[in-house]
């Protein structure tokens, strides 16, 4: 299973940023995807997750209402909308896949390569 972010990037204080996650090689029906990110020095963490069929998301608590996931099965991709963002979303942001959503990285078998996300003036 191949997965590929992109979206990130550098915006101020305040500002929104779409991620993306595309499915290479596989179809992304059977997968739970959910998206994590890891600040310098710090451990990874679960920012959010999507149910394989949509019908349950989860997010983070420094995240919610600031944050959307939404994923297009026809187009294998998955989506995060970030808005309102603050200097303490600044990481590495990664999708991963497995068969349900989980707040543990660990359980996650198929990982992208991460996308960064800088929240700076």
């Amino acid at each position: 299973l191949q997965l590929v972010e992109s979206g990130g990037g550098l915006v101020q204080p305040g500002g929104s940023l779409r991620l993306s996650c595309a499915a290479s090689g596989f179809t992304l029906e059977p997968y739970a995807i959910g998206w994590f990110r890891q600040a310098p020095g710090k451990e990874r963490e679960g920012v959010s997750c999507i149910s394989r069929s949509s019908s349950n998301t989860k997010y983070a608590d420094s995240v919610k209402g600031r944050f959307t996931i939404s994923r297009d099965n026809a187009k294998k991709t998955v989506y995060l909308q970030m808005n309102s963002l603050e200097p303490e979303d600044t990481a590495v942001y990664y999708c991963a896949a497995e068969l349900a959503c989980s707040d543990s990285p660990v359980v996650f078998s198929s990982w992208g390569q991460g996308t960064q996300v800088t929240v700076s003036s």
